[in-house]
């Protein structure tokens, strides 16, 4: 996925409101642009840090930037807009670029499933199980190179896992898919200090058969693509 327009730095002054942040443009100005994670972005968010902005091409729209890219410590980048993950992972189904799913060449995204949601994406292929495919955004990272899911208490997170856990006892096949948007991470846990329900939930979704799998990427400020396989720690 490439950026389009291209992407401008800036310097974040702080993040606030969930889906705000004040920062300083290239010639100075300070201005108020939007981010897209509901998250505690821990680690991400520090005032001072290098950030990219997406200018935005509709005039209609009351903040005229976005943010999408962090420098964080050591170099690296993180990806902000959690809903990325899934325009990523959309390119790599077409392409055929995920492994353990390759097999499946129709693709569905939010599609309704379960008591009350929608799956991000249905696969299905004749003569096998459909595939039920749930993706989450991670970039948080606090030891070592591990990232770590989630960064806040998700009680939709949780839910999903129990949907997912649903698909798998009616006979379909089920996947977590854990896209980490950054870049110096080698493996995905959970993180049971700041939500134990849901890694108790994912450690019981993949003892019921829920497949755990994650991905990095490979960032840039040109753009974002799906990366290599990382371990899934499990508690």
């Amino acid at each position: 996925m490439e950026f389009d327009p291209p992407l401008i730095p800036a310097v974040l002054i702080r993040r606030y409101k969930r889906f705000l942040a004040d920062v300083i443009l290239p010639d100075g100005r300070e201005v108020t642009v939007h981010c897209a994670n509901p998250g505690r972005m821990i680690g991400v968010a520090q005032t001072g840090a290098k950030i990219w902005l997406q200018p935005s091409t509709n005039p209609r729209r009351k903040l005229q930037w976005s943010w999408m890219l962090t420098e964080v410590e050591g170099g690296g980048l993180s990806g902000i807009d959690t809903s990325l993950p899934n325009r990523i992972v959309g390119e790599a189904l077409r392409a055929g670029q995920i492994a353990e799913v390759a097999a499946y060449t129709g693709i569905r995204a939010e599609v309704p499933y379960a008591d009350r949601s929608r799956v991000d994406f249905l696969l299905s292929e004749p003569g096998l199980p459909d595939l039920y495919l749930e993706v989450k955004n991670v970039h948080l990272r606090r030891d070592g190179t591990l990232a770590e899911f989630p960064d806040c208490v998700t009680a939709r997170g949780t839910r999903h896992l129990g949907d997912l856990m649903q698909m798998v006892d009616r006979g379909h096949r089920a996947v977590m898919l854990y896209v980490v948007q950054r870049t110096d991470c080698d493996a995905v846990g959970f993180a049971a200090d700041l939500d134990p329900a849901y890694a108790a939930k994912a450690a019981e979704a993949a003892a019921a058969g829920v497949r755990m799998i994650a991905r990095a990427t490979q960032i840039s400020t040109a753009g974002i693509s799906l990366g290599r396989a990382l371990p899934v720690i499990l508690q």
